[in-house]
C-alpha cells in the first residue's frame, strides 16, 4: 500500500470527499423534487423531523417553496465542478511560470516575479469579484476569474521549490550532457516537484469552492437558474429566524467540503514530502 493511503488525514479527506461525490452524483436518486420546483402554498416548511415538517423535504422548504435538500446536493454538483476545474487551471499557469522563472532566472524571473508581486498586492477576493463584472456571471466565467486570480498561488510556492531544484547535481549533469531546457525541465525538475504541486492542487480545490460561494453570494457568480451554495446562504438571510435550516444547511455543506480538501492536502503533504518523512523518521 503507498505511504500517502496510511496517513489518517489522507484516509479521512478522501473519505469526507467521496461522500460529497457520491451525493453529488446520485442527487436525482436521492430526492425526488428537484431544486427549482416551488410550491408557494409549503413555503418555509421546518425540516422532517420537527413538529410541522414534511417527510418529502427532509430538511423543509425556503422561501419559495424549493426543496432545501435538493438545492443543496445539486448545488453540490456546481461547487465541485467549479473546483475540479478552476483548480488545475490555475495550477497549470502557474506551474508553467514558476518553471520558467525558477530554470531561466535573469529577466525572465524578474519579469515573472513582479507581475506576481502587483497581482498578488490585491485582495484574491475583490480582485475576483472585479473580474466578475467585467466577464459577467455564469459558471464558467467563476471558473475563468479563480484562475486568473490564483494561479499566483501556485507560482509563488513553486518557484521557490523550482530554485531549489535547479541547484542539485542530477539537474547539473543534465545540463551538462547537453539535454534541452525542454527535456531538463520536464524530465528532472518537474517529477521534483510533483509532491508540492499534488498538495497546492487539493488545497486550492478548497479555496475555489469558498470563492464560488462568495461570489454566488454577493449574486456576481452564477447565473439565477444555476445552483450554488453562496445563493442559499443569501436567500437564507432574510429566513434565517423563521427557518435556520435554508441558511446552516449551505454553510455546514461548504465547511465540510473544504475541510475535506485540506485534511487531503496536509496528508498528502505529510506523506510525499521526503523532507517531512526523513525528519520524522
Amino acid at each position: 500500500m503507498p505511504r500517502w493511503l496510511r496517513d489518517t488525514r489522507v484516509i479521512i479527506g478522501l473519505s469526507v470527499l467521496v461522500v460529497v461525490l457520491a451525493l453529488a452524483l446520485l442527487a436525482p436518486l436521492l430526492v425526488q423534487a428537484t431544486p427549482d420546483e416551488q410550491d408557494l402554498l409549503a413555503t418555509l416548511l421546518p425540516s422532517a423531523w420537527a413538529k410541522g415538517g414534511e417527510a418529502a423535504h427532509p430538511l423543509g422548504t425556503d422561501s419559495l417553496g424549493r426543496d432545501v435538500l435538493a438545492r443543496l446536493l445539486y448545488g453540490t454538483r456546481l461547487a465541485l465542478t467549479v473546483a475540479a476545474i478552476a483548480a488545475p487551471g490555475a495550477m497549470i499557469l502557474g506551474t508553467i511560470a514558476a518553471l520558467l522563472g525558477g530554470y531561466f532566472g535573469g529577466w525572465v524571473d524578474w519579469v515573472i516575479g513582479r507581475a506576481v508581486d502587483v497581482w498578488m498586492s490585491f485582495p484574491p477576493v475583490i480582485l475576483s469579484l472585479i473580474l466578475m463584472v467585467g466577464l459577467g456571471t455564469g459558471s464558467r466565467n467563476v471558473i475563468l476569474a479563480i484562475v486568473l486570480v490564483d494561479w499566483t498561488r501556485f507560482c509563488r510556492v513553486l518557484r521557490a521549490e523550482v530554485l531549489v531544484v535547479v541547484q542539485r547535481d542530477y539537474v547539473t549533469a543534465a545540463r551538462l550532457v547537453g539535454f534541452s531546457h525542454a527535456r531538463v525541465i520536464l524530465r528532472e525538475i518537474l517529477p521534483a516537484i510533483v509532491p508540492l504541486l499534488v498538495t497546492l492542487l487539493t488545497l486550492e480545490m478548497g479555496i475555489a469552492v469558498v470563492v464560488e460561494a462568495i461570489l454566488a453570494f454577493v449574486g456576481l457568480g452564477v447565473k439565477p437558474d444555476e445552483i450554488a451554495w453562496g445563493q442559499m446562504i443569501a436567500d437564507g438571510r432574510a429566513t434565517i429566524y423563521q427557518a435556520p435550516i435554508n441558511l446552516l444547511a449551505p454553510v455546514a455543506a461548504i465547511f465540510v467540503t473544504v475541510a475535506g480538501f485540506n485534511l487531503l492536502g496536509d496528508g498528502l503533504r505529510r506523506s510525499l514530502d521526503l523532507r517531512l518523512v526523513e525528519g520524522r523518521g
